[in-house]
């Protein structure tokens, strides 16, 4: 089996080929149509064919989610000729596999007929995956065309919001009684044609479905066929709601090292399983959401989408961005004639503004996390905020004294020395206060801490490093 980076080198080369293969085609076509001959029609045709069988020979074989990384690193103009290709046979599985973004650009492209059909082949819980992009039309009729059971457990997925268990729970569980034998147990799973996927446990039940508690199969392996279930399964076993918080869930899974565990409701009656493959997925969608929230991103964006689309989900953090640096800008224009007078001032404000800016994002990146993880709280604000001063003061010192000397050096005096680490010093130690504060404050409000606190603790510290800096050189050196 290919390694991770192997893998993504056999996918650029493919992708290249692809590449390469429609952009000969697009010259091919374009001169056979400028050219006067005859069987023009039959010669397009030709070349047509000649390039879709070679493109059909590129992605032959490919799993579903190689497919759907390819179709996420085309233009979207390649990319719906590539999905012409491939979505007959597979269409289903490279829907739940491709991103939200690029899954609205192919269904756009599909019909009725076609996004049934693709639906059919998946299951319950991969069906909520995509539900929220089919249209309202095509979700009715699929709901209508599915048997009670199976349309009951989709309804009760799609009622969940997307960060609660209950929207990554599936229904594919296997469940045993507690008075039989591991004999009978075996006998039961060679019936089966096969097992849901990461299976390490199944669940023991009683008539009334409610969980007694699991089986791993590791036990059923090493154990006499003629001991019972009830001897050897174990009853202490961590148990999720559907309300449950997802990012909890995926804290419980890394911390058990669970593979699956048993989804129950208030009377503890198994309703579905909750498996490492949807806490994977989970944990990997919310890394990239908080990687574009911290970059002032509304959402996810398509690398092929308009211009428009584009400018539309980048806007908004842009124009907070514009009026702290107009704020800036006033802070560092009340200072003109200071600068005016000791040039040298110009040239060292950035310093204390880009290191304090750093400083800050440290700070908050080490809050964020801990606020994730439940380990920063009200209670303990206090002593974050005299750490993270401590720290501040330190370093303030050290590199504060660094800065002072190369002022001095640099310029022959010995109070821009005095200047540069004074205000370093003030300066780490407001980018350590905002670096606690901000993202607390962010989730008082109900915010989400990770969007945009980045650009605030750089908007304070850029604003207040040069109030500090130029506010003390002038009452030193003026």
């Amino acid at each position: 089996m290919k390694n991770d980076n192997e893998r993504k080198e056999s996918l650029g080369e493919i992708i290249e080929q692809i590449n390469n293969l429609l952009e000969k085609h697009k010259i091919v076509e374009g001169l056979v149509e400028k050219q006067d001959v005859p069987k023009q029609k039959l010669i397009k045709n030709l070349v047509n064919k000649q390039n879709t069988n070679t493109l059909k020979r590129l992605l032959a074989g490919l799993h579903p989610a190689d497919i759907a990384d390819i179709l996420e690193s085309l233009p979207i103009e390649q990319r719906l000729i590539v999905w012409d290709l491939v979505k007959t046979e597979n269409d289903g599985d490279i829907l739940v596999e491709v991103s939200d973004v690029v899954r609205q650009t192919l269904i756009a492209d599909m019909d009725s007929t076609e996004l049934l059909a693709a639906a059919e082949q998946l299951d319950t819980d991969e069906l909520a995956d995509i539900a929220s992009d089919l249209p309202e039309d095509v979700l009715q009729e699929l709901l209508d065309s599915l048997d009670v059971q199976n349309r009951e457990r989709l309804e009760s997925a799609l009622s969940y919001p997307e960060d609660t268990v209950g929207a990554l729970m599936d229904y594919d569980v296997i469940t045993i009684r507690e008075n039989v034998s591991l004999e009978v147990v075996l006998s039961y799973l060679r019936k089966l044609e096969k097992l849901p996927s990461s299976t390490d446990k199944l669940f023991v039940v009683d008539r009334d479905a409610s969980i007694l508690g699991v089986l791993p199969l590791k036990v059923i392996v090493v154990n006499s066929p003629k001991i019972k279930v009830q001897d050897v399964m174990s009853s202490d076993t961590v148990l999720f709601s559907p309300d449950d918080s997802a990012e909890e869930a995926s804290d419980a899974f890394e911390r058990y090292d669970l593979v699956t565990a048993p989804v129950v409701d208030a009377n503890k009656k198994l309703i579905g399983r909750l498996s490492v493959d949807a806490v994977v997925d989970f944990i990997k969608e919310d890394a990239e959401n908080e990687k574009f929230s911290m970059a002032g991103l509304k959402e996810e964006e398509d690398l092929f989408s308009s211009i428009w689309k584009s400018v539309g989900n980048r806007w908004a953090w842009l124009a907070i961005n514009l009026v702290t640096a107009l704020i800036a800008s006033r802070v560092i224009g009340i200072f003109e004639g200071s600068i005016e007078k000791v040039v040298a001032l110009a040239a060292l404000m950035p310093i204390v503004a880009g290191i304090g800016g750093n400083s800050g994002n440290q700070t908050t990146t080490m809050i964020v996390r801990g606020l994730a993880l439940g380990q920063v709280s009200f209670s303990n604000v206090q002593r974050l905020i005299y750490k993270e001063l401590g720290v501040a003061l330190l370093n303030g010192i050290l590199w504060g004294g660094v800065l002072g000397v190369f002022a001095y050096i640099l310029y022959d005096n010995i109070y821009l020395g005095y200047v540069m680490t004074g205000a370093m010093i003030l300066n780490l130690l407001l980018s350590a206060l905002m670096g606690v504060m901000i993202p607390l404050i962010l989730t008082k409000l109900g915010r989400d801490p990770a969007v945009g606190s980045s650009i605030l603790i750089t908007a304070m510290t850029d604003s207040g490093g040069f109030f500090i800096f130029l506010g003390l050189a002038t009452l030193v050196l003026l």
